[in-house]
């Protein structure tokens, strides 16, 4: 029986593509399929390790959201974690903020498109605000975290802010929660050194 890969002639397990905010990174896993299905690795330490993310995870999350919905823009002010982030069914917008001011990219975006198939993961690191908007639900969203949930520090930056200006590829009106409607403005929003 003979192991195909559809989306890549590539013989790497793993592929990491930079993204224009520095340590955010797109990471392309090979999927090995046959007739029963199919096989990935969506995190190895090693092959991390080699690629510059050499984190520690201790936390594993997974959510379900239906299409339409849009969480965050989240990150803690204190416990900043790194999320390593995959869609197991479904499909998002995942985006990302820099709120690092040392950082020359302070305050913009990025989004990428997330799917179960091709298995493409984001790589958000710490000092990022996080969010995605569900383009085809039901989505289970799964992450690996570098520091354990703060409730006391977690913080929301405003989905809609101008002046962050998001391209979200919205279909009608997102279904927010309370909490995600009430988050602040880039210019009053708590940030990093």
């Amino acid at each position: 029986m003979q192991l195909t890969m559809p989306w890549s002639n590539r013989p790497e397990a793993m592929q990491f593509q930079t993204t224009p905010i520095e340590g955010l990174t797109i990471v392309e896993s090979r999927v090995f399929t046959d007739e029963r299905g199919f096989f990935v690795e969506t995190w190895q330490h090693q092959r991390f390790a080699e690629a510059g993310l050499s984190e520690t995870f201790v936390q594993d999350n997974h959510s379900r959201s239906r299409t339409g919905v849009l969480r965050g823009l989240h990150y803690q002010i204190q416990q900043p974690q790194g999320k390593l982030v995959h869609v197991a069914r479904g499909a998002i917008y995942d985006v990302a903020v820099d709120l690092r001011r040392s950082s020359p990219t302070f305050g913009r975006w990025f989004g990428v498109m997330l799917s179960a198939q091709p298995n493409r993961m984001l790589y958000v690191p710490p000092g990022c605000a996080h969010g995605f908007y569900v383009t085809e639900g039901p989505a289970d969203v799964c992450y690996k975290c570098t520091d354990f949930y703060a409730p006391q520090h977690e913080r929301t930056l405003l989905w809609n802010d101008p002046e962050l200006g998001i391209e979200w590829p919205l279909s009608g009106t997102p279904v927010v929660s309370a909490k995600d409607q009430q988050g602040a403005l880039l210019e009053s929003a708590e940030t990093y050194a």
